[in-house]
């Protein structure tokens, strides 16, 4: 894309650049029944891999830079399988989830979860969140993508139902970067020397 770090990008696949979907396609494959929808959000950020992907891998504290999230408690070892208790802040159509992770690779940066429970609409629910190294403007960055599959309501529209869990997944990223890049400033992560 053109490195604009403030930029999100919503598609089902339509509009990346060859290098996101080459990453959707190695990452981000889901397979939506007629009943559901599924899209893929991208984001620029201003910091490096390492940093952005130490928020992102804590399945245990995903109030660090989700801002919708009030409290998480996980059960058990933090491993593959493991449930975390999220309470949601007021404001939204809902109170608690339930989360399982089903994904945590700490060498590909990729991160999965599947909501198997609360008192929301987002059944079946499963994202996948990958980070990829990028340069923007000489240094250090941080290609984030995130998709998702998810039934839609009875009563809502598959375009309604994208455009909800979108505007969240927005929210959320828009978040990552702006406590990514404000962590990155303090670490004054030096820029990289062009070949």
């Amino acid at each position: 894309m053109n490195g604009n770090a403030n930029s999100v990008v919503a598609s089902s696949g339509n509009g990346f650049g060859s290098s996101e979907s080459e990453f959707l396609w190695r990452h981000h494959r889901h397979e939506p029944s007629d009943n559901q929808c599924s899209s893929a959000l991208v984001k620029h950020i201003k910091a490096p891999v390492h940093l952005v992907w130490s928020l992102v891998r804590r399945f245990d504290q995903p109030q660090k830079y989700k801002p919708f999230v009030s409290r998480c408690v996980v059960r058990g070892n933090l491993e593959i399988g493991s449930l975390r208790e999220v309470d949601v802040k007021s404001g939204l159509p809902a109170t608690t989830s339930t989360e399982r992770l089903e994904l945590l690779d700490d060498n590909e940066h990729i991160l999965s979860i599947r909501i198997v429970g609360g008192d929301h609409r987002l059944r079946n629910y499963s994202s996948i969140i990958s980070l990829h190294p990028e340069i923007i403007e000489g240094r250090p960055a941080t290609l984030v993508i995130e998709s998702f599959v998810v039934d839609v309501p009875e009563g809502n529209t598959k375009d309604e139902t994208c455009y909800f869990v979108e505007a969240l997944i927005r929210c959320n990223l828009k978040s990552l970067a702006d406590v990514s890049e404000r962590l990155a400033v303090q670490d004054r992560t030096e820029p990289i020397d062009r070949i």
